[in-house]
């Protein structure tokens, strides 16, 4: 692999990494050695990359940085075009736009334009899977985003209607039904919503208390779910 192909596949590298990284660590994901990472990223921080570390502590990239990929894999292209056809059966009209937009965005920011290559991909989600318009997601993925407080009218399984304030701060896409994660007001806990059982939402323009990610660091402890999953 040339030089400049490695520099890609290292930034690349720092880019999927929210928390400092070892040299050690980058040597072995690349399959260099330690003192060709020193030098890799000595020859980055020149070009003007903002990188923050040092040896023996760790490299991460600042925020904000975007540098568009040299090449996508067969695997990384069939990965991209099967989520995108998933969401687009996901019955949410907006994130359905937005797949196929990113998908644009991605096939012709590449040196070599992939369209066809995307048309092609032979990995499919079957028509009819999830198909159904939810008119209650675009508010909650909102509300989510924003961190603000949605006014819901739910209903149990035996049919019972009550109105709550929540702060939703996740939605899960199962097989079959859609599961939005908030803390209920009424409750003072953590809920699980089931999407089809929402009769209205809406959002209030206010912030919960609790950031987003506090709450979703206490849901994954009480459920047991590891922050990979």
């Amino acid at each position: 692999m040339s030089r400049t192909g490695r520099l890609f596949q290292l930034m690349d590298a720092m880019r999927g990494n929210r928390r400092p990284v070892t040299a050690a660590a980058l040597a072995t994901q690349l399959g260099v050695s330690e003192r060709t990472i020193y030098r890799d990223m000595q020859t980055l921080a020149e070009l003007g990359a903002p990188l923050a570390g040092e040896a023996g502590v760790g490299y991460l990239l600042r925020a904000g940085f975007f540098l568009p990929p040299l090449m996508f894999g067969a695997d990384e292209l069939e990965a991209l075009v099967l989520g995108a056809r998933w969401v687009k059966r996901q019955g949410d009209a907006e994130l359905a736009l937005a797949a196929a937009s990113a998908l644009a965005k991605i096939a012709t920011a590449t040196p070599k334009d992939l369209r066809d290559e995307m048309a092609e991909t032979s990995l499919w989600v079957p028509i009819g899977f999830n198909e159904r318009d939810d008119p209650h997601i675009p508010p909650a993925r909102r509300a989510i985003r924003r961190q603000h407080k949605l006014r819901i009218c739910y209903s149990d399984e035996q049919g019972r209607a009550s109105e709550r304030v929540v702060w939703p701060f996740a939605l899960a896409y199962f097989e079959g039904k859609r599961v939005l994660a908030a803390f209920c007001e009424m409750r003072g806990a953590l809920r699980h919503f089931r999407m089809d059982r929402i009769r209205s939402a809406d959002t209030i323009a206010e912030r919960y208390p609790t950031p987003r990610h506090a709450l979703l660091k206490t849901w994954r402890a009480e459920n047991g779910i590891s922050e990979e999953s």
